[in-house]
């Protein structure tokens, strides 16, 4: 292994890090899920004209024009998690570009539904799939979705 490399790049990390934090107020970029996370939440509040709110509400974490609770997942596996019911959600992919795959756009109740009945996890998070939330997707009228700008 090339130490100096590797400690080149862990700089760079950081300094990337840093300069999101600065970009984004109240995000935390930290290099573990809260990275993925809120890169999403910074994807997806850009790309449908959200307003961010601070970090870590319970169920949401961004509001539209007329203040629609909206809880954004971010992955980069196959699965998302959830705590609570959120008033509605944006679930997407980040891809490796850079970009993202809207993978869910819809009322919160249709996914929590998938959870009815079933015994809460140890660590209180339901999971669910992205292929189910694809499925789920294919329910929800246009007219429930949050409208993509860019």
């Amino acid at each position: 292994m090339d130490h100096d490399k590797f400690q080149k790049l862990i700089r760079q990390l950081y300094s990337t890090v840093d300069e999101l934090e600065v970009m984004f107020p109240g995000r935390h970029f930290t290099p573990d899920g809260h990275m993925v996370g809120s890169i999403g939440e910074c994807l997806v509040a850009e790309a449908y004209g959200l307003n961010l709110e601070t970090a870590s509400n319970k169920g949401f974490d961004a509001k539209t024009h007329n203040g629609k609770q909206v809880e954004i997942k971010a992955t980069q596996s196959k699965i998302v998690s959830f705590r609570s019911e959120p008033e509605h959600t944006i679930i997407i992919k980040i891809l490796p570009n850079g970009t993202f795959e809207e993978i869910y756009n819809g009322p919160g109740n249709l996914v929590w539904a998938q959870f009815s009945g079933k015994k809460i996890p140890k660590n209180g998070q339901f999971q669910i799939a992205l292929s189910k939330l694809k499925q789920l997707n294919k329910q929800v009228f246009e007219s429930s979705r949050v409208p993509r700008i860019s």
